[in-house]
Parts: C-alpha cells; sequence; structure tokens
C-alpha cells in the first residue's frame, strides 16, 4: 500500500512520523512523508520518499515577530497557509492510498484526501478533542475550571484552530470541487485517529469519541548510519554523565543571552553540560561545557544525567524513554501541557517558564531533578513505557481497515 504522511511545522512535528514511517516501511509499504524542505535530509536519511510543502516554519516565525502589526503577521499567516494548502493538494495529487495526517495540517489534509477520494487517519502528536478531564494544550491553565470547564476551553482551543485555518482550507475545498460544508477540520474528522504519545503520560480520555484512541509514541528514526562525532564521544567519557541543555526549535536570535544563561546555571549546579543549538542559536564556551548540533536524542539522553528543554511533545518522550529526569522550560502551544504533566508523574520539579528564566532558578531545578526520588520514578516510567508500540498499533489498525 502507498501511504503518505503529511506533517507541518518545526523538527519535533516531523521527527516522530520518521519512526512511524520506517515501520511502515519495514512492514512492506511504500512510505512518503510530506513535510517542509529543511527536514528533506531528516525524511530521506531515514529511507523514507520525500515530497515537499512550501513553507520554511523558522522564517514564519521571524516573519511574524517582524510584523508592524495583528494585520500585518495575519497576511504572513494567510500566504504561509495558502502555500501549505497547495503542497497538500500536490503532495496527495502524487499518488497515494492512504493519508495519514499530523493536528496541524488536518483541515488541509481531509480536504485534498476528500478530493482525490483517499482515506485520512489522523495521526496527533498531542491531545485533540475536548474532554471534561483536563484542559487541552493552549488552553488557560485555570486552577480548577471544572470538568464543564475544562470541556468548553477545548473546543475553544479548536474552533481557535479551525479558524486560523479556515480560509485556506475553504480555498481548497473550492479549488478541488468540493461542496460546501465538507468537513476539513480536527473537529469534523470522522475517521479513525491515534495520538502519538503514552497512555503512562496522558490516558485516554473516557469521554473521548470510540474512534479516538491513544496509541504510544512513535519514536524517530535515526538516520541511516549515523555515528556520534568523536568529540561528543569524548566528552561523555570524560566525567560524570552531564546535563543536556537545549531549547529545540523555540527563541530564535537568543542564543548569546541562553547560552550565558546555560553556562552559568551549570556552574552553579556543579555540573557538566551539553548544549544543544537549536534554532536559537545556542553554544558553549566553558570548562566542563560542550556545544553540539542536531543528533538523535533517544542516543543522547540515557547518557545523560537530566535533560533541560522547552517541553515539546517529542523531546518530552524522548526524556520519558531515557528514563532520566527532566526540567522542563515551556515557552508556548502545547509545552505548558507536557511540562506539567511531567511535574505530576514526578519526573521533573515544578516547570520554569521561559519568560521567568534565569541562570540562579535553573541551577536551583537542575539540582531539585538531581535527587534520588526523581530519578527512581523517571527510571520507574522508562521501563514501563518500553513494553508499549505505538507504531504496531496504527499499523494494525491501517491492516485491518484499510489492507487488501
Amino acid at each position: 500500500m502507498r501511504i503518505l504522511i503529511v506533517t507541518a511545522g518545526s523538527r519535533g512535528d516531523v521527527a516522530p512520523f520518521t519512526g512511524l514511517g520506517r515501520r511502515l516501511l519495514d512492514a512492506g509499504h511504500e512510505v512518503a512523508v510530506a513535510a517542509h524542505p529543511p527536514f528533506a535530509t531528516l525524511v530521506q536519511a531515514c529511507g523514507l520518499d520525500y515530497r515537499p510543502l512550501p513553507g520554511d516554519p523558522q522564517e514564519l516565525i521571524r516573519s511574524r515577530g517582524r510584523a508592524a502589526s495583528p494585520e500585518e503577521a495575519r497576511t504572513v499567516m494567510t500566504a504561509f497557509l495558502d502555500g501549505l494548502a497547495d503542497g497538500v493538494a500536490e503532495a496527495v495529487a502524487g499518488g497515494t492510498d492512504l493519508l495519514l495526517t499530523a493536528f496541524g495540517p488536518s483541515p488541509l489534509s481531509q480536504a485534498a484526501g476528500g478530493a482525490f477520494g483517499i482515506p485520512v487517519l489522523g495521526t496527533y502528536l498531542a491531545p485533540a478533542f475536548p474532554t471534561r478531564e483536563f484542559p487541552l494544550p493552549g488552553a488557560p491553565r485555570d486552577d480548577d475550571p471544572g470538568a464543564d470547564g475544562n470541556f468548553a476551553a477545548g473546543q475553544s482551543v479548536l474552533w481557535q484552530g479551525e479558524a486560523l485555518s479556515a480560509e485556506a482550507a475553504t480555498r481548497l475545498r473550492d479549488r478541488l470541487g468540493l461542496r460546501a460544508g465538507t468537513p476539513s477540520a480536527p473537529l469534523g474528522h470522522s475517521g479513525p485517529v491515534f495520538h502519538g504519545f503514552s497512555p503512562l503520560v496522558v490516558p485516554r480520555p473516557a469521554d473521548w469519541p470510540s474512534q479516538v484512541d491513544v496509541a504510544g509514541y512513535w519514536w524517530p528514526a535515526r538516520p541511516q548510519g549515523w555515528q556520534p562525532p568523536a568529540e561528543l564521544v569524548d566528552f561523555l567519557h570524560a566525567g560524570p554523565a552531564p546535563v543536556f541543555i537545549g531549547f529545540g526549535s523555540m527563541a530564535p536570535g537568543e542564543g548569546e543571552r541562553l547560552s550565558e544563561l546555560a553556562v552559568a546555571a551549570a556552574k552553579r549546579a556543579g555540573v557538566r553540560a551539553i548544549v544543544q543549538a537549536g534554532w536559537a542559536g545556542m553554544s558553549g564556551a566553558a570548562d566542563d561545557v560542550l556545544a553540539i548540533g542536531d543528533l538523535p536524542h533517544d542516543w543522547l539522553f540515557p547518557r545523560t544525567a537530566a535533560v533541560v528543554h522547552h517541553a515539546g511533545a517529542g523531546t518530552t518522550g524522548a526524556g520519558l524513554l531515557a528514563g532520566v529526569p527532566a526540567v522542563p522550560v515551556p515557552v508556548m502551544a502545547d509545552q505548558p501541557f507536557w511540562a506539567a504533566r511531567l511535574n505530576q508523574l514526578g519526573v521533573a520539579p515544578q516547570p520554569l517558564p521561559f519568560p521567568d528564566l534565569t541562570a540562579d532558578n535553573l541551577a536551583a531545578a537542575i539540582t531539585a531533578a538531581l535527587v534520588e526520588p526523581v530519578r527512581h520514578r523517571a527510571a520507574d516510567i522508562a521501563r514501563r513505557m518500553a513494553a508499549e508500540d505505538g507504531a504496531g498499533a496504527v499499523l494494525s489498525l491501517i491492516g485491518e481497515e484499510f489492507g487488501d
């Protein structure tokens, strides 16, 4: 079967689908991933076919930040989404028997799938259906909103997301000849939906629709032939396990400030550190601090004492699987949700909101994360999570529902 995975956003929105794609490929399917051009090499290095989606998410962040008014920012976003819609349609037109879509481009994927008669399976990396059990990522975090408040907040989050892409989805439906009212948003997704995170982290809510499930994490595939840099291997062997500090695709342009902060925090906490550049462009210029670029977290994190990160969905999962404590520093979107979950699981201290981050409170949080009860809890979660097979759940459903 030909399977196309459509995803949009930063590296964290692409990497998990390389693992899911590899699992499908190994099962005998033909697999292509449609993503932005900066991730073409990542997709192809994992042995998967690549189809381009217009746009650069890093440039989008910069352009919206430079916008002189809300209207100008909206114009930038509208142009990005219109280009993305055209790219999704072209990727589907390239040929596929089944479309797997991430949450962000779901309205566009559903429109394209409907036009070409292709079934669509939702593959979401964060909770995307309202529930009375908790507020969805992106909802205001009131102290006690109650069950009805949780559900209402979740609906509001999804409606806001639908409104953001509504114009692009409508124009795409019109161009593809779909009738008005064709479902085009996650709230209207009537087909199966899998969420790619562990039920140990977020158990499936009892009030979700029956076709919506929690599968388990889809772990990123390692690029074929990848080997760790010799400098990194030497650093790891030269002393105690270091603390990882990285903020992924967050804070472009803040590298100098964050680098100084990270180095100072590591010194005050009395730990060695590995600083990952990310989109911020962080570096490390100090004894017992090593700066690195992009590399597989599944290889590095088990060799660290703790991970300081922005609490993106994928990095959160990688830290949990590694069995090491976390220090979550959420910036935006779903990150406060995952940061709070890490704390509730007992594998992390209280989250440090990014605007409040200082060398002193980061050093204190690192120290708090390294105490034995937190380390023991992290190891226990990892042991239990290792028994899950998130990609296998998707593979089984594809065989049952869409196989020959």
